[in-house]
């Protein structure tokens, strides 16, 4: 290959580090979660840190020649024949043998062939004189080293720079991938999915019974009309599970960080999706005069047993008028049991739980307070807009993400 000619320093970097990240991933999520963090971060170290190439001038060897004949021009036209004697010059050298393909930064443009062997931890390369002559052979492998190494110091010098921060480096490299498995088991351990022993890096869910809805019956005085509901029992659940669900993302940021109102909605729809047997749980779905953020339905006919709203908090105003968006655009007369998910991104969070509790009984909807299921979760009763005698019984949750 061409000296110090393969690939760039801006580049080399990215790709060694690359190298480096898919050793790591490759050890499997058990392995870099059990072993211990200080002995693999010094192996990394030992293994990938790039040291200087010192080229030993004291171990050079020269190969016996290869006599060979070439046709030369004698500059009058005329061609003969000129005997050739071709040499191979060895050296060992010390260092990190992927550095002579490494393309320096500024970069002189002499290069020649050079020959490597890793294993033996020796460079070469070849010459050719043309008389049995002494200074001639001196004067030739002199230039042709001069050329083969000529972006040697350069490389070095932009690997000494490098090294300063280099085990730093391979610290916040290892401690970033075992973080994402971290939070992958925090993320699967919030939504009630274990993480399967007999395997490396696969999740199963545990075995949970199903909560099951009954069959729906036909409501008393009401000819050929079968109004499913949600028993109070399966209610108390869906609010303890999303209750829960929500406490457990407030003690782990990395699965709440950067996220939408729809993306933190899509955590708890997933555990109410396969939750319950005899029902279907939906996201954004078009539900009377909008989409509601989550609904779950009963599976038969599609009639609704549950709607929740999901709002980050902006103040008591806003939190009125998204209480009057659930009630103005998204209930029927079936709906009577629902849902306001609040997320709170300011530090004062129990200024802001107080506030909730003085400031909902202004809503025009509201009937009562029934009491608390939690430090944050709070059950009231309203009526519906159109219909004052329509109970519905309305679950305040409120959850603390501060590191939004």
């Amino acid at each position: 290959m061409k000296a110090f000619s393969k690939i760039s320093w801006l580049d080399f970097p990215r790709i060694y580090t690359q190298s480096i990240i898919d050793e790591i991933i490759s050890k499997g999520k058990n392995y870099i979660l059990k072993v211990d963090e200080n002995e693999y971060i010094n192996y990394l170290i030992e293994k990938y840190k790039l040291e200087p190439l010192k080229i030993l001038l004291e171990t050079e060897e020269v190969s016996n020649p290869i006599k060979s004949q070439e046709r030369h021009n004698d500059g009058f036209g005329r061609q003969y024949m000129a005997n050739s004697w071709t040499f191979r010059i060895t050296y060992r050298f010390e260092g990190s043998a992927d550095l002579f393909a490494v393309k320096p930064n500024p970069y002189s443009y002499s290069t020649y062939d050079i020959d490597l062997n890793r294993q033996n931890s020796t460079v070469s390369f070849q010459i050719k004189i043309f008389r049995q002559d002494a200074a001639e052979f001196n004067k030739v492998k002199s230039s042709s080293y001069s050329d083969a190494f000529a972006n040697l110091n350069t490389v070095n010098d932009h690997v000494t720079q490098s090294n300063v921060t280099f085990e730093e480096s391979i610290r916040v490299l290892f401690l970033r991938e075992k973080n994402k498995y971290k939070q992958e088991n925090d993320f699967f351990a919030a939504i009630n999915v274990k993480v399967d022993e007999n395997t490396q890096s696969i999740f199963s869910a545990p075995t949970i019974k199903k909560k099951i809805i009954k069959q729906p019956k036909v409501g008393k005085n009401k000819e050929f009309n079968s109004v499913p509901s949600m028993s109070q029992e399966m209610y108390e659940d869906v609010i303890k599970v999303i209750y829960d669900s929500g406490k457990s993302m407030e003690k782990k940021p990395a699965l709440y960080i950067g996220k939408d109102e729809e993306g933190l909605r899509d955590q708890f729809l997933f555990v109410l999706e396969t939750r319950y047997e005899g029902t279907t749980a939906t996201g954004e779905t078009f539900n009377r005069g909008g989409k509601a953020d989550i609904i779950l339905k009963y599976a038969d006919d599609g009639t609704n047993l549950f709607i929740a709203e999901c709002k980050f908090w902006h103040g008591s105003s806003e939190f009125l008028k998204a209480i009057s968006q659930l009630f103005d655009r998204y209930l029927t007369w079936r709906d009577s049991k629902v849902a306001v998910m609040i997320f709170v991104k300011n530090k004062d969070f129990s200024n802001v739980l107080k506030t909730i509790k003085e400031d909902i009984s202004n809503h025009d909807y509201y009937l009562k307070y029934i009491g608390d299921k939690g430090e944050s979760s709070f059950s009231y009763e309203f009526h519906l807009p159109q219909d004052n005698e329509k109970k519905v019984e309305v679950e305040i949750m409120t959850f603390h993400f501060d590191k939004l």
